[in-house]
């Protein structure tokens, strides 16, 4: 109801007081259209990635990223983002020219040129795909997400409002593990993970919380 009545505009304001660093797009996102989305993102003080949606034919090209990469304390951390198929999903005048391409191609990809190219100490995949489909094993999850591409340390999930205790650990194609977190929907849950970096700069340790609120 808060985005029925502000189009958005409450929600990027507080996200930015909290100091978001980066979000991807959600199908919802294209609630008001391509227009209204656009029209709200001069609230938003973080950064818009999203790998996979080609905006170049709307008005949205230029204002969003694939990657963006942060310093936090002297660990780089790369951050690309995801998102579901919009056909069958969001109406076509919502979208527009907005292509879509396939997740798992484009993750690997960028998180390929964030680790190997760019020497990014962690790789975050922001994902808006979905954490799992049990009617539809073949539908494109996190979870698929996960196993079949590399580089990559951790997803954080949306779309299937799946509300996961804790990260779960999954392995991927070169047999190392990825943490996949997804903490429901409506602000229920808060999901923190801490990762504790050596002197070379190599994972240590991870602890995590998922914590209602």
């Amino acid at each position: 109801i808060y985005f029925n009545f502000f189009d958005g505009e409450l929600e990027y304001r507080l996200m930015s007081q909290m100091g978001y660093d980066a979000v991807t797009l959600g199908n919802h996102d294209f609630d008001k259209g391509i227009d209204g989305f656009y029209a709200q993102l001069p609230h938003a003080k973080f950064e818009v990635v999203s790998a996979n949606y080609d905006f170049k034919n709307t008005i949205l090209d230029g204002k969003t990223s694939p990657y963006q990469i942060f310093n936090k304390n002297g660990i780089k951390v790369g951050i690309f983002g995801v998102g579901i198929e919009l056909d069958g999903l969001v109406g076509k005048k919502q979208y527009g020219e907005t292509v879509y391409s396939n997740p798992i191609d484009v993750a690997q990809h960028y998180s390929n040129f964030l680790k190997k190219e760019k020497k990014c100490d962690l790789v975050i995949c922001l994902s808006h795909i979905g954490y799992d489909y049990r009617d539809e094993p073949n539908k494109i999850s996190d979870k698929i997400l996960a196993a079949n591409t590399e580089n990559i340390d951790i997803i954080l999930g949306g779309h299937t409002h799946t509300f996961l205790p804790e990260p779960q650990t999954f392995t991927n194609r070169k047999g190392k593990n990825v943490l996949v977190n997804q903490v429901g929907w409506a602000g229920l849950l808060l999901g923190r993970i801490d990762f504790y970096f050596d002197t070379n700069k190599n994972v240590q340790h991870i602890s995590w919380n998922n914590q209602v609120i």
